[in-house]
């Protein structure tokens, strides 16, 4: 009976989650060609804000994320839903995966709300990723990267990958190394409910997520930095290594 009930509930959320999506896809597609950037952007913070209430999925943020740009934040990555929690926290532009492009739904919201889409298999399109980057930097945009280049299950920080690294050094601008992990709201250890790892599908993990409960994102904000004579290989490494202390602290 108690897994009937659990199966209901999460039924209506997914309800409830679909209509919100549906309801941003409207505003993308409807209301963003003819409105300003400040009210897109409040606009994609209520968004995934309602996103995460239907969740159950609480926020605590620890330290100052960047309101204005130029800006660079690097976080590690654990699931799909780390973009959603930190676009609930400050509006920032993604770099993402080309794939992610082309998913229905979530591609047109992610078009809408101002990501970058890199191509990891060509050498030479990474390079352009890395120029739009530089640009939007230069524009005073904030923007978010995942270095790790994939979802790892949370337990671990994987190695960076320096080439998204390189805008910030072409820029002098400052990079916020963010440290995420998801834990469980009553006994604060970490979740493994809310995570997107190996080859899992996207809708088994946001069906897992769904079920679960008393959800919450711990999201650490550090100190700004330049490279300060750095290159992007150890920019990164020390990036990562930071990182990796701020979730244990």
């Amino acid at each position: 009976m108690s897994t009937r009930r659990d199966c209901l509930a999460a039924s209506w959320r997914a309800f409830l989650v679909c209509a919100t999506v549906l309801h941003g896809l409207a505003q993308v597609v409807l209301l963003f060609p003819r409105l300003p950037k400040s009210q897109r952007d409040r606009r994609i913070q209520i968004w995934a804000r309602t996103v995460l209430k239907r969740l159950d999925v609480q926020v605590t943020v620890v330290g100052t994320p960047a309101r204005v740009g130029p800006a660079l934040l690097v976080s590690n990555h654990i699931s799909w839903l780390d973009v959603v929690v930190l676009h609930a926290i400050c509006h920032c532009r993604f770099v993402s995966k080309a794939d992610v492009e082309h998913w229905p739904l979530i591609g047109t919201l992610a078009v809408g709300g101002g990501s970058l889409f890199v191509e990891r298999a060509s050498r030479r399109a990474a390079m352009r990723t890395v120029h739009r980057m530089t640009d939007a930097l230069r524009n005073s945009d904030i923007l978010a990267v995942f270095p790790e280049g994939t979802t790892s299950n949370g337990a671990s920080v994987l190695p960076f990958n320096p080439s998204l690294i390189q805008a910030a050094i072409w820029t002098d601008a400052p990079v916020q190394p963010v440290a995420l992990r998801f834990v469980d709201g009553r006994s604060e250890a970490a979740s493994a409910d809310i995570r997107y790892i190996g080859d899992e599908s996207l809708v088994g993990s946001i069906w897992r997520t769904l079920r679960a409960r008393n959800q919450r994102a711990v999201v650490l904000f550090g100190p700004p930095q330049r490279a300060n004579g750095r290159d992007r290989r150890v920019w990164a490494r020390d990036l990562r290594g930071e990182i990796v202390e701020m979730r244990h602290a």
